[in-house]
C-alpha cells in the first residue's frame, strides 16, 4: 500500500519561499508520475508540478519559472520548491502517485497524501 506524507508547508510573506516535501513509502512501478496539486477553499484541486520516472517536468501555466519538482529515489521523497510566492498561492497541497501519463491531471491519481497548508500574506 502506498503511504504518503507531505510537510513543509507555512505561513509566508508574498515573494518568500517554502519547500515541500513528501516522504513516499510502499510505492514499486517502475512507470509514474508523482505530482504535487492544491486546492483552495471552494475551489477545485488543480495539478501544480509532477514529475515522471524518466525526469520530465509538467507545471501548471500560473506557477512556471518559480516553482521547481524533483524527486530523490534513494531516500523516496518528492519535493516542491516554491519561490517567490504569491498571496493566490495559498491552498492546501497535495501529493500523489499515479500512472506514468498522468502529470499534473489530478483525475488519474489515486494515491495521496493529508495535505500540508501554504499561506501566502500580502
Amino acid at each position: 500500500q502506498v503511504q504518503l506524507v507531505e510537510s513543509g508547508g507555512g505561513s509566508v510573506q508574498a515573494g518568500g519561499s517554502l519547500r515541500l516535501s513528501c516522504t513516499i513509502s510502499g510505492h514499486t512501478d517502475s512507470r509514474y508520475c508523482m505530482g504535487w496539486f492544491r486546492q483552495a477553499p471552494g475551489k477545485e484541486r488543480e495539478g501544480v508540478a509532477a514529475i515522471d520516472d524518466a525526469g520530465n517536468t509538467d507545471f501548471a501555466d500560473s506557477v512556471a519559472g518559480r516553482f521547481t519538482i524533483s524527486l530523490d529515489n534513494a531516500k523516496n521523497i518528492l519535493y516542491l520548491q516554491m519561490n517567490n510566492l504569491k498571496p493566490e498561492d495559498t491552498a492546501m497541497y497535495y501529493c500523489a502517485v499515479g500512472p506514468h501519463f498522468a502529470y499534473t491531471d489530478h483525475r488519474w491519481y489515486k494515491n495521496w497524501g493529508q495535505g500540508t497548508q501554504v499561506t501566502v500574506s500580502s
